[in-house]
């Protein structure tokens, strides 16, 4: 309910597809004119299970998943995150397994920063390896820069 409106309570001035073809934005007006809102509409998929580290499991959350990405990564947000987290929902979804690991989502992660990101890439790795020394910094810069990066002892 939106401004003691229901969404039944509207009318559908716009409709058009996300640019990833994912989602339909529908910008919408109560039948009285007064209010103007958007609403998005996705697909509906499979529920899958995430099997954490301690073997208990939980429904995927696709909000946990933005909210972990968001959190490690920093500065990345708006259309640019919700991006970053479409492509490793979608690569978590062509699997078509009904359970995954937490891992299996931070390998994810990792796979789809490195290609977007490098240095949220960085970011996030040290918190999902979570890193104790600088050695295991320089180690995974030593990765992305082909091995040139000099290690500082």
């Amino acid at each position: 309910m939106l401004f003691g409106y229901k969404i039944g309570d509207s009318r559908v001035l716009e409709s058009r597809e996300t640019s990833d073809g994912q989602m339909i934005r529908r910008r919408r007006e109560t039948l009285d004119g007064k209010y103007r809102f958007t609403t998005y509409e996705r697909v509906e998929r499979q529920a899958i299970i995430v099997i954490k580290k301690t073997g208990r499991k939980e429904p995927f959350d696709r909000d946990k998943l933005l909210h972990a990405i968001s959190t490690s990564v920093g500065k990345i947000v708006g259309d640019r995150l919700e991006e970053i987290v479409d492509r490793v929902e979608s690569r978590i979804l062509e699997t078509a397994l009904n359970e995954i690991t937490s891992n299996f989502i931070g390998e994810t992660i990792l796979q789809v920063l490195l290609r977007t990101n490098e240095i949220a890439y960085v970011r996030f790795a040290s918190v999902f390896y979570d890193f104790k020394s600088v050695r295991e910094f320089n180690e995974i810069l030593t990765k992305l820069d082909g091995g040139k990066t000099e290690v500082v002892e």
